[in-house]
């Protein structure tokens, strides 16, 4: 039987394991576990798309809803409803999926991956050396880099934690003169603020004055001083971590592919991480079956996988540049002024035109394997739309060209119908 071995059990490597055993295939899964306590605000989006990979009992204990508070370009208002995550007690959710499914777990720190025609051979610290056909990265940004990819400002976030007394759950964004802060407060008492800055700019204090130079910057804001109203900051800590967006050059291979953060990592302003982390991940089974089971379309596998990729990087990179653009009064701030203009000048949603759409053979997921069929081109769809509710787009899209609506939709169930209209008033078609 193939033997496939993911490294990294975040929730991309999570929904990979899972959705390639629901394919059939024998995985283990090598991973070491988180060492510090986080917190993630997440999306009902993102919650949604955690469910549908099957990380059912990662969820199990996802927090209450909260309205963030935003403070951005001088203005407050509320924005959103935010789900704030414990990532220990996620990532022990993460685990019992992976148990449950029949994923062999392994604790322990990869040393070394050595590739070969036959596959890969895996050395790991206090445990025998392991074989894989076929190798996930799925280690975040610790995994080893490909190249030199495409990078934005490097950037570091700062995380602070604590513990305060009990009260609401509640989360909020502020923008700073040189950088911008998330922070957030559980019902127990936890507290969290994370500084995002630039590396190049931020003139920090050495790492023994840290601590005390981000207590301070947080004593300065009015809307932290709010948020955190009692100041008390028992069993203070520090993690740094970077959060520079990175798009690595080749994400895909015959016998690897590269997934999540290891594949692209983009800046927290520009989303959320785990949305952005399930997006590579979700496509990558059925890309890993066809490279095993239908060697002839390896091309085509990789060619989607890394178009996928490229283009949601691309996609997010634009959603925060855009972020960026809309605080206004530090623009000539180095922070500011490097990430309102990167990655281009490409709007992020064109304006809809029903009469540029193109029709192009592209690869799609088809039966479980990558497959390749006719895609309408979208503004803010380059790569393609197969079909909308079972409906293939393509043949439907020419038939408008020369035929009444009323003509070219007859036959669709109700529900086709409705999705189908919806999607042509969102692409510009005038009836």
């Amino acid at each position: 039987m193939t033997r496939i071995v993911v490294l990294g059990a975040g929730p991309a490597g999570a929904a990979v394991a899972l959705g390639l055993r629901r394919l059939g295939y024998a995985v283990a899964l090598i991973s070491e576990w988180r060492r510090f306590a986080a917190l993630e605000g997440v999306s009902v989006r993102v919650l949604e798309a955690l469910r549908s990979a099957g990380l059912n009992q990662a969820l199990a204990d996802a927090a209450l809803p909260s309205q963030r508070q935003v403070s951005w370009n001088g203005q407050q208002h509320a924005q959103n409803i935010e789900f704030l995550l414990d990532r220990p007690g996620f990532d022990r959710g993460l685990r019992e999926d992976l148990r449950l499914a029949g994923v062999d777990l392994i604790e322990g720190r990869v040393l070394t991956v050595q590739p070969s025609t036959a596959g890969h051979r895996i050395e790991i610290e206090g445990h025998e050396a392991l074989n894989a056909d076929f190798l996930v990265e799925a280690r975040g940004r610790q995994a080893p880099a490909l190249g030199k990819g495409l990078r934005g400002p490097e950037t570091v976030s700062l995380l602070n934690r604590w513990q305060g007394p009990p009260g609401d759950t509640a989360s909020a964004v502020e923008s700073l003169e040189d950088g911008w802060a998330w922070m957030a407060r559980r019902a127990d008492g936890q507290c969290y603020w994370q500084w995002t800055v630039d590396v190049a700019s931020a003139d920090l204090p050495g790492k023994a004055q840290l601590l005390d130079y981000c207590r301070q910057r947080r004593s300065n804001s009015s809307v932290a001083r709010a948020f955190f109203a009692d100041g008390l900051e028992n069993d203070l800590q520090l993690h740094a971590r970077s959060s520079t967006a990175i798009l690595n050059p080749q994400v895909c291979g015959d016998h690897w592919i590269r997934i999540g953060d290891a594949a692209m990592a983009v800046d927290p302003l520009s989303g959320n991480g785990i949305f952005q982390s399930l997006s590579s991940a979700l496509q990558a089974p059925t890309v890993i079956n066809t490279l095993l089971r239908k060697p002839e379309r390896a091309a085509l596998a990789r060619q989607f996988h890394q178009q996928r990729v490229e283009q949601l990087f691309l996609r997010f990179a634009r959603i925060g540049r855009d972020f960026y653009a809309d605080e206004q009064r530090w623009q000539d701030r180095p922070f500011w002024q490097a990430r309102r203009q990167w990655p281009d000048a490409e709007v992020a949603h064109a304006e809809v035109d029903f009469s540029s759409l193109k029709i192009a053979t592209a690869p799609v997921l088809k039966d479980g394997f990558v497959d390749e069929a006719e895609v309408v081109i979208t503004a803010d769809q380059p790569l393609g739309i197969w079909h909308v509710q079972g409906v293939e787009l393509a043949p439907l899209v020419r038939r408008l060209k020369t035929e009444p609506a009323e003509q070219a939709l007859a036959g669709l169930t109700v529900e086709q119908g409705r999705m189908i209209r919806g999607w042509l008033l969102a692409q510009g078609f005038k009836p």
